[in-house]
């Protein structure tokens, strides 16, 4: 990107940075530096990985001196309005796994690279300068914080007194403002002198907040500045580090070999992916950014998106096929299948690991039944029918057991062999927003996803159960369950699938939870009856980025997703575009029409449009939503799991077709 990318502060504050350090933590701003969200910083370190983030240090404000000018490389914006422009002195920006900034003025060119050190909180900020005819400084003047990543502090809430910074050997300092935080460690390089003053920057405005309704101003402690000295025609390169490990001194002197690791990393992710299209290894290195591991289970999982989530079992099973086997991390799709199997209470899989210590959350009734898609998927990509059979099959039969007999939040099997689900007042499907007690989508009873869904995890039982030389008193059930879909959510007057069934209630709401049904390996879907619904979903529903969670004819449309909880809460689900259904909508089109040619080519299309994608918003990222009127901004998250999984899953199986076999059979 370029000066064009940024030709005003509002303009360039739209594309946002991430790069992530596989525990929890990251660091993002915008590409012109100028924070825009209380989530913006580069350090928020996750303190009891992938969890607990905090924020410690917001920003490195820069500022050039020669010939008795200042330059300042600075953009922020307070409540008093823009108060620096240092995007102006911006000319280059190489936004990927490894953000790269270039700044020029007269005679100085500025190079930026900022990255995180996998498995641990540190962020490394290389600074390469090439120096004009004039002996120059350059000062960093960091500031810092040290508040839950959710919030936002003002001068006197958080307890940076002068006996809290400690000055350490060479360029360096440490800073401990509350008791159950670790010590935050700033080194310098570059021959740099610290030179101690205590402030505060006041009023740092986040656009970002205020469009969410959320407090959008903050103070940041401002410790004292780190002083670089520049000979005239100086070329120099050093590192800035900031970290809660104790032993960084050292790595500032030899700073390359932490970079030069971390693209090696990327490289021998790219390889094992097996991967070549640009594109596909585009999304392959996003995925990456996902795939954390968690302190408590000392396995892999997955953070369903950046900024503001934690790892959630429905994301990580609908998530699971694109981030781990299309990528060939197998053993992190193993890792995850195992936590969730150990975690398994009374037929129900984790909805959410929590914050803070405490037991997982089991209020959601899908994210079981995807369990099995993911365990189809794995064995499709894999055949290690060995440690599924091992290690994962008495869960599933776990599951299916409870779902049938009952189990928490009114989660049984009806009879009619369809499973009945919620309450009023309990939202257990992906869409599941509520604020305070209102319920914006009420889906309990027997919603066609999760009809199709636990179709297809007895269909993969039964074969499973085969293969095990097993007889299970749940065989042929699955039979059952397809008569029942067929005959009762199929909507003959407007050509497509129910929504929800409730006793003798029908919703005939046109939504997209059916192209779920279609999409599945063992879908209850007629082809005939797919091509039909499809058609009604492909002119309502789809939306460039995605779908939309509610077709704009409905009374009840919501095409605009801003404002506060409440207000983005009600638009949610009711005509926001989610980016994660382009997957099975890609799937499910093809799988109704026909494996030819011209499908192929259409799928290409339905994915070219998240090409150009890859340059806005969330940089490398798909956005998890997007408005549902034009011109479907980009909203929610800047980086969605399921939102880059799934469009990669679909690229690599149905526009590549260098997925596995679509013949796979469980019980061959």
């Amino acid at each position: 990107m370029g000066k064009g990318d940024w030709p005003t502060f509002e303009q360039g504050i739209q594309k946002e940075w991430l790069v992530t350090n596989g525990i929890g933590g990251y660091a993002s701003s915008t590409v012109i530096g100028a924070n825009t969200r209380k989530y913006h910083g580069l350090l928020v370190a996750s303190l009891a990985p992938p969890v607990r983030r905090t924020m410690l240090l917001s920003k490195v404000d820069e500022r050039f001196e020669a010939g008795g000018r200042t330059y300042n490389l600075t953009s922020n914006k307070t409540v008093r309005g823009v108060t620096e422009f240092g995007f102006i002195h911006l000319q280059r920006a190489l936004v990927g796994k490894f953000p790269t900034f270039t700044y020029s003025f007269v005679d100085v060119v500025i190079e930026k690279t900022i990255f995180m050190v996998y498995g641990e909180n540190t962020t490394v900020i290389r600074y390469s300068i090439i120096n004009g005819s004039s002996p120059a400084t350059f000062r960093l003047i960091p500031l810092l914080n040290c508040r839950d990543f959710h919030w936002t502090s003002s001068m006197g809430q958080i307890n940076f007194r002068p006996e809290t910074l400690k000055i350490r050997e060479g360029a360096g300092i440490s800073v401990k403002a509350v008791p159950e935080a670790p010590p935050l460690n700033i080194v310098c390089g570059g021959k740099s002198h610290f030179y101690r003053g205590e402030g505060w920057f006041k009023g740092m405005f986040y656009p970002g907040e205020q469009e969410r309704g959320e407090n959008a101003v903050e103070d940041h402690f401002v410790p004292g500045h780190f002083v670089i000295p520049l000979a005239a025609r100086e070329e120099k390169v050093f590192y800035f580090i900031a970290s809660t490990e104790e032993e960084i001194d050292k790595r500032c002197i030899n700073a390359d070999i932490l970079l030069d690791s971390e693209k090696g990393r990327h490289r021998r992710l790219i390889e094992q992916s097996g991967l070549r299209d640009d594109f596909a290894c585009r999304l392959a290195l996003a995925c990456d950014a996902f795939v954390v591991r968690r302190r408590s289970t000392q396995t892999k999982s997955v953070i369903a998106g950046y900024h503001w989530f934690n790892d959630w079992g429905r994301d990580t099973m609908i998530a699971l096929p694109g981030l781990t086997l299309v990528t060939g991390r197998y053993e992190d799709a193993r890792e995850i299948l195992l936590t969730f199997a150990r975690y398994c209470n009374e037929g129900l899989i984790p909805n959410m690991f929590p914050d803070t210590p405490g037991e997982p959350l089991y209020n959601t009734v899908d994210a079981s039944l995807w369990y099995f898609h993911a365990v189809y998927k794995y064995l499709q990509y894999t055949g290690d029918f060995d440690f599924i059979l091992k290690e994962i099959y008495p869960a599933l039969k776990e599951i299916v057991n409870f779902y049938i007999k009952g189990t928490k939040y009114q989660i049984g099997m009806d009879e009619d062999g369809l499973i009945s689900a919620g309450t009023p007042d309990h939202q257990l499907t992906w869409m599941d927003a509520k604020v305070d007690r209102w319920v914006v989508t009420p889906r309990h009873g027997k919603p066609v996803e999760i009809a199709a869904l636990w179709h297809n995890a007895l269909k993969i039982l039964d074969r499973l159960a085969q293969r095990a030389g097993e007889s299970l008193p749940c065989a042929g059930l699955s039979e059952k369950v397809g008569k029942s879909f067929k005959e009762k959510f199929w909507y003959e007057d407007g050509g497509y699938m129910y929504d929800v069934i409730n006793g003798e209630e029908r919703d005939a709401r046109l939504r997209p939870n059916q192209v779920i049904a279609m999409a599945l390996p063992y879908s209850p879907v007629a082809p005939s009856k797919a091509r039909q619904a499809l058609r009604r979903v492909w002119q309502e529903l789809y939306a460039t980025y995605g779908l939309r969670s509610l077709s704009y004819y409905d009374p009840h449309y919501r095409g605009v997703y801003i404002g506060d909880r409440f207000s983005r809460d009600g638009a949610y689900h009711q005509g926001t575009v989610w980016s994660w259904l382009m997957g099975p909508f890609i799937t499910a089109y093809r799988k109704a029409y026909g494996y030819s040619p011209a499908t192929r080519e259409q799928a290409g299309m339905f994915i070219n449009p998240f090409r150009d994608h890859l340059r806005h918003h969330g940089v490398g990222y798909i956005s998890e939503i997007f408005d549902g009127n034009d011109p479907v901004v980009p909203r929610g998250c800047i980086a969605q799991a399921w939102g880059v999984a799934e469009v990669l899953r679909a690229y690599v199986e149905e526009v590549l077709e260098e997925g596995p076999s679509r013949d796979f059979a469980i019980n061959d």
